[in-house]
């Protein structure tokens, strides 16, 4: 079995939604991957919150945003299981843009 390393970046830009966003791979990792989150960076144009969501377990919980100012959320590396659900989500339809840098660990099988 190998292990395959892949740093990556995924930007939303969430117009006026409001909804929960799952901003990881294609959704939810899948369950040979786990998600190492170095940095999760959000800018918005109004002042909602945001509420970051690990596994159903909040993880942050209500971080306030400044218009136009883009905030760090995170102060240490936050761990995503494969399988477990990582979601974003303001508590209003204000457009913000959430940017997330982070580490793929991937388990391959290889024959």
């Amino acid at each position: 079995m190998a292990v395959v390393n892949q740093y990556k970046f995924k930007g939303i830009d969430n117009d006026t939604t409001g909804n929960a966003l799952t901003p990881l791979v294609s959704g939810i990792p899948a369950v040979n991957e786990t998600i190492v989150i170095k940095s999760i960076l959000v800018t918005s144009a109004g002042t909602p919150t945001v509420t970051i969501t690990n596994n159903s377990i909040t993880a942050i919980k209500s971080a306030a945003l400044t218009a136009n100012v883009t905030t760090e959320l995170l102060t240490q590396p936050l761990i995503v299981e494969g399988g477990k659900a990582f979601t974003v989500q303001s508590s209003s339809s204000d457009s913000f843009d959430v940017a997330i840098s982070y580490l793929n660990i991937k388990k391959e099988v290889t024959t």
